[in-house]
Formats: structure tokens, sequence, C-alpha cells
């Protein structure tokens, strides 16, 4: 059985603010496959690492992200929100961030507003295609990204046999991300009958429902807590 790859959920947001450096770091540094990242847009169409819509929960800024320019949002600090010894972490340029991790770790985009053509443009320019994947809670966006970009991969969340059809037949998806509730024998069939990685999203740090998923034999696992999954991983299958 192939090792299962981790994806670790806006880095290793338990030890360091989500979406830095730091947390991306953290990750690097338990060598995990996938950092997990937010992507939206400055007012002036910058890419920036940031879950929220708006500044306030993990930066000293206030109001959209997207009502402010990426000067702005340099300035700000991204840390000290978390702890004070993160007080110099700033937002992320997504430019800046994809050239450093490259051949490091690969990346999963959670594409929160992004124009589709630049980001497309980004990733291949940083030379990335084949290192990343990629979500939007906007089906108008995945079918764009679909459409304008064949050769990247798609991630869509299914909980049904029928959703999985649909992910393959509407967005040609290579990857599908469903929780470990909703995990059946129909399901992983219809997924490897149609060459589609199963990636299960678990986000409580829960040793039994860690061994499930290895038990499952996934292709990923999407969570928080990446630390807690590798010492199970690492016993596993020992009891």
């Amino acid at each position: 059985m192939a090792r299962i790859e981790i994806v670790c959920h806006k880095g290793a947001n338990e030890y360091a603010p989500e979406n830095t450096y730091a947390a991306a770091q953290r990750c690097l540094d338990w060598g995990v496959d996938y950092v997990e990242i937010d992507v939206r847009t400055s007012q002036d169409g910058v890419f920036y690492l940031l879950h929220d819509p708006t500044l306030e929960r993990t930066t000293n800024g206030q109001g959209p992200i997207a009502q402010h320019t990426a000067a702005e949002i340099d300035r700000l600090d991204a840390g000290s929100w978390f702890h004070p010894q993160f007080a110099d972490e700033r937002v992320p340029r997504l430019d800046a961030f994809l050239h450093w991790i490259k051949g490091k770790a690969k990346v999963f985009l959670d594409v929160k507003a992004a124009d589709p053509q630049a980001l497309i443009d980004l990733i291949d320019d940083v030379d990335m295609a084949d290192a990343s994947f990629f979500w939007s809670g906007s089906a108008l966006w995945a079918q764009q990204l679909r459409a304008l970009a064949p050769h990247l991969a798609l991630k869509i969340n299914a909980k049904t046999v029928e959703d999985v059809l649909l992910a393959h037949e509407r967005y040609q998806a290579k990857i599908v991300e469903v929780g470990l509730e909703h995990m059946s024998l129909a399901l992983q069939a219809a997924c490897q009958a149609r060459n589609i990685q199963v990636m299960i999203y678990h986000q409580q740090k829960d040793p039994v429902a860690f061994r499930t998923v290895l038990d499952w034999g996934a292709d990923l696992i999407n969570l928080n807590h990446g630390d807690a999954f590798l010492e199970v991983l690492r016993a596993y299958p020992a009891s």
C-alpha cells in the first residue's frame, strides 16, 4: 500500500499562526507532504495567504482585505494575535511563499478570492503545476479553473457516490475530499474506478480516528494535527 500523503490545514496552526511562514516551517520540520493555504486578493491584485475576508481575526488590520493595498497589507502584524513571539510574522504574499516552499513541500490552495487566470499564470511561472492542487467554495470558480487549466489538479468535496460522479463528469476532479463519517466502500470504489484520489478530512486530534483513516487506505489526509497523526502512522499497523 502506498504511503498516505499528509496535508496540514492552514499549516501547523496549533503551534504557530495559521497561513504564515512559521506555520508552514513547522510542517516542513515534520516532513509532511502538503501545506494547505488560503488565497485572497488585495485591492491592487496581489495574492495573499489569508482565510477570512476581513483582517481582524488574524492581523492587527481592519476591514476587508480586498479594500486594502498590498503596501498596507505588507505592514500588518499577522502573528501577535496567536502569541507575542510571532509578532514579526507578516501576511505572506503568495508568489514569495510559493518560491520559498517549492521543492520542500507541495501546496493545496483553498481559493477564497482570486482571478483564475492570474493564479494559473503564477503557478505555471513558479513551475508548481505538479506540486499543487486547488479547491474553491465557488462552483463557478472551479468550472473556470477546469476550463482554463486542464493540467491543474482540482479537488471536489463529496459525501456520496453521486457526488463522486458529479466531481468526475463536471470537474474532472483528481481528488475527492470526504469527511471520515461519510466514507464508504461504495464511495471508495467509485473513486478507484475513475482514478480519483480519496482525501479524508478529520479536524479533531483523535488517534482512533487516525487509525481508521489508515485502515481505509486513503490516498491523503487533511488535518489540523500533523504531529499527532505522524505518531499514529509510525506505530501503524501495530496495536
